[in-house]
């Protein structure tokens, strides 16, 4: 084995050790690159390095979006805004991407029918957080209470508030579709109230505000009380428009439909 493909070798071992994989991966790369390109000491270790911390970068974010617990991936990319009736800005969705109201502990509400892309521009936003390595965390409004619930019986309730406080931000998908108990009300009224002005969440909802105290077993101290909280610091969002689930499964059906000629007919000039 020859000198250099020795040191080669050790170099591997050696950022390995020091837990510097993305190094390691192009270090053979870069090596050839810089011995044909004649690169000073100083910009083959600049290059190496970079490398290290691109790859430590994207690990972190993929780290992030596991921890986010999504039930999907969505981006904003996917959305079909053209499908909102003009009811959501594409530009403003971009500016709510960036995350600025994340830092100052602001909330977003998506309030709208079902099916109506709520859920999907909650995920969006929240990958958008997770990418620039924010701590997410997505879960659905039922979900959530039923854990605090199990968790205050097990006398492990102030663990789990921990651990949902230290998300900088909260997704908190489909309030409204499962009322609460006065119990269950109050402890996602305290998860809430505690991250008032320090830190984010996102709620989606089917709900208009005037309705919200069904949810919360017709409490209207404590549905007043959790919405001036909430709506405080908040960006809301109305969502309209029928059901993109809906509105794909008619498209599915017709280009499935033998009776359906539409497809094969020569189209007509428009007259004059």
């Amino acid at each position: 084995m020859s000198r250099a493909a020795v040191a080669k070798d050790l170099v591997v071992a050696q950022a390995r050790a020091l837990k510097m994989p993305g190094l390691a991966r192009v270090l053979e790369s870069l090596a050839r690159q810089a011995r044909e390109e004649h690169w000073g000491y100083e910009e083959f270790l600049h290059e190496v390095l970079s490398a290290e911390q691109t790859s430590r970068r994207d690990s972190a974010v993929r780290h992030r979006l596991r921890e986010a617990r999504f039930p999907e991936m969505k981006t904003i990319d996917t959305f079909d805004f053209a499908a909102t009736d003009g009811a959501i800005s594409a530009t403003h969705i971009a500016e709510l991407a960036r995350g600025e109201w994340i830092g100052r502990a602001h909330n977003i509400i998506f309030a709208g029918p079902i099916g109506t892309g709520k859920t999907h521009l909650a995920i969006a936003l929240g990958v958008e957080a997770a990418r620039q390595r924010r701590r997410v965390l997505f879960t659905r409004a039922a979900d959530v209470v039923r854990s605090l619930i199990e968790a205050r019986d097990a006398r492990e309730l102030g663990r789990l508030q921990r651990r949902l406080h230290q998300a900088d931000l909260l997704v908190l998908d489909e309030l409204g579709f499962v009322p609460f108990d006065r119990a269950g009300g109050e402890l996602l009224f305290n998860l809430l109230t505690e991250r008032y002005e320090r830190r984010s969440v996102i709620v989606t909802t089917n709900l208009a505000f005037a309705e919200w105290v069904k949810v919360f077993g017709g409490d209207e101290k404590l549905t007043t009380a959790l919405l001036d909280r909430l709506a405080h610091h908040a960006t809301v969002i109305a969502t309209k428009g029928k059901s993109f689930r809906m509105r794909k499964k008619g498209a599915n059906e017709t280009s499935n439909d033998p009776e359906d000629t539409s497809a094969t007919l020569p189209k007509t000039g428009r007259r004059a």
